[in-house]
C-alpha cells in the first residue's frame, strides 16, 4: 500500500526539518515511475510541512483537504489535524484513500492516518512509507549520539533508508522551519 516513499520529521533546538524521497513507484509492477517526486509541501503560509505517504494521486486530495482545515482552524494544527482525521475516517469516498500524513509546525508533530488516527509522537522524531521504520531507527541514533541539527538528522536518516528499501531513494527533498515563532 505506502510503497514508494519515505517520509521523516524531526524537531530539535528549535528547527524542525522534513525529509522525503523522490521514488514513485508503479502498483503490483513495482517498476520505477519517477525518481524526482517531491513529496512534501509547506503550507499554511509557510509555517507548517506537510509530507505525505501513499498514492500520489490520494495524497493531492488530503493536502488541498487539509490546508482547508487549517485555514478554517486559523492556523491550528491539531485542531485541523483532527478534523482532517474525522473526514478521511467518515467520508465515504475519503476512505479509500490510501496514504499516511505527518505535518508541523513551531508546537506540534503529528501522523494523520485514514483510520482517524492523529498521533503526537512520544519524542521528536517520526518517520512513515515504506522505509520509515529504517528512517525512524537511524534518526532516533542520531538524536541520541549527536548535536547534528534537525536537517541534517532528517536528511542522514532518509539516507540510511535508501540504502535499506528497495522503494525509497536517494533524491531527498528536505525543508525546514523555525520552532522559535
Amino acid at each position: 500500500m505506502f510503497k514508494g516513499t519515505t517520509i521523516v520529521a524531526v524537531r530539535r533546538a528549535g528547527k524542525g526539518a522534513m525529509a522525503g524521497d523522490g521514488q514513485v513507484t508503479l502498483g503490483a509492477t513495482n517498476t520505477i515511475m519517477k525518481q524526482t517526486a517531491k513529496k512534501i509541501r509547506r503550507i499554511g503560509g509557510g509555517k507548517v510541512l506537510a509530507g505525505f505517504a501513499g498514492s500520489v494521486a490520494d495524497s493531492f486530495t488530503l493536502f488541498e483537504r487539509f490546508e482547508s482545515k487549517l485555514e478554517k482552524s486559523r492556523g491550528n494544527l491539531q485542531r485541523a489535524a483532527v478534523e482532517l482525521a474525522k473526514d478521511w475516517r467518515t467520508d465515504r469516498a475519503l476512505r479509500r484513500l490510501e496514504a499516511l500524513m505527518v505535518v508541523m509546525d513551531s508546537s506540534s508533530l503529528l501522523v494523520i492516518s485514514g483510520s482517524g488516527d492523529v498521533i503526537e509522537p512520544d519524542d521528536s522524531v517520526t518517520a512513515v512509507g515504506s522505509g520509515g521504520p529504517y528512517a525512524l531507527a537511524a534518526a532516533r541514533v542520531l538524536i541520541r549520539f549527536t548535536d547534528l541539527p534537525a536537517a541534517k538528522v532528517a536528511e542522514e536518516a532518509l539516507r540510511a533508508a535508501s540504502e535499506i528499501c528497495v522503494f525509497t531513494n536517494d533524491r531527498i527533498v528536505l525543508e525546514e522551519i523555525d520552532l522559535d515563532r
